[in-house]
C-alpha cells in the first residue's frame, strides 16, 4: 500500500512540475514589452554589494543598536549568575 501511494505521490508531482515547465514560456522574455527600459546591467561588484555586503551591514547595524540601546536592568536578564534555584534560596535564608 505503501509503494502505491508513493508511486501517486511521485506522478503528481512530476505532472504538476511538467505542466509548470509547459505553462511558463521563456521564449516569451525575449520580446519587448511597451516602456521596457531595461538599462544598463550590474557588475560582479555591485551585485554582491547590493545582495550581500549590504543586507549583512543592515543586520551588523541593527543588531548593534538593539545591543548599545537596550536599557533593561541587570536583575531581569538571565544569566548564570542570577538563576535562583529552590537550593540557593534555601542557603541563602540559612545564611540570613
Amino acid at each position: 500500500m505503501d509503494k502505491k501511494n508513493a508511486l501517486r505521490a511521485g506522478a503528481l508531482a512530476a505532472g504538476t512540475t511538467l505542466m509548470m515547465l509547459l505553462m511558463s514560456s521563456p521564449a516569451l522574455a525575449l520580446t519587448r514589452d511597451d516602456g521596457d527600459d531595461p538599462g544598463t546591467g550590474l557588475s560582479v561588484v555591485e551585485t554582491l554589494g547590493l545582495y550581500v555586503l549590504a543586507p549583512i551591514a543592515l543586520f551588523v547595524v541593527i543588531a548593534g543598536l538593539c545591543m548599545v540601546l537596550d536599557r533593561s536592568k541587570e536583575e531581569h536578564r538571565v544569566t548564570t549568575r542570577n538563576i535562583k534555584t529552590k537550593d540557593t534560596r534555601e542557603k541563602a535564608g540559612a545564611k540570613a
